[in-house]
């Protein structure tokens, strides 16, 4: 059996992370998602809690042909014990996915097997464009995430936080 990792911040998870999933389960039996920056939230770059986003994930997981774990990762201020950090707090693994080239960089330099997988429509499915949709009020945002995110968003009153974090005091 083997075991990929893919870490992202998911802030939302949308449906271009999805895609991305559905390629590597065609890899690797099990996944482990790497939920980044879980001890950031309520700003506008993560405005959304690591439990919130866990429960936006979940569900959209459920439909893929593997095994997935859903892992919370706080950031390190020392990235040459990250990846120990990683290794830590995640089941055992025996590849990496990621573009982020310093994650890439520190699994490389450990001397993992790190492979990038092919990004979806990048220009379509960003996190960074759906949570200026939902700023600007483009109810498009909906169509770029799986329909448990959308929900999730809306539950947790994740568009007037969205609003609210993004003011500054002179607002």
């Amino acid at each position: 059996m083997n075991r990929g990792l893919y870490i992202g911040r998911f802030q939302p998870y949308h449906l271009g992370h999805q895609a991305v999933l559905q390629k590597i389960v065609e890899e690797v039996d099990e996944v482990v998602v790497g939920l980044g920056s879980a001890q950031a939230s309520h700003t506008t770059e993560n405005p959304f809690t690591a439990g919130e986003r866990i429960s936006m994930i979940w569900p959209a997981l459920r439909g893929l042909d593997a095994t997935c774990y859903v892992i919370p990762l706080v950031d390190m201020e020392r990235n040459a014990v990250w990846v120990a950090h990683v290794e830590a707090m995640t089941p055992k693994f025996d590849v990496v996915y990621s573009n982020n080239p310093l994650v890439v960089q520190l699994f490389v330099e450990a001397g993992m097997e790190v492979r990038r997988p092919p990004m979806y429509r990048r220009e379509v499915y960003s996190g960074t464009a759906i949570r200026r949709m939902i700023l600007a009020g483009d109810e498009g945002w909906r169509r770029l995430v799986p329909p448990s995110v959308a929900s999730a968003i809306e539950e947790i009153g994740g568009i007037d936080r969205l609003k609210n974090v993004s003011r500054s005091d002179q607002d």
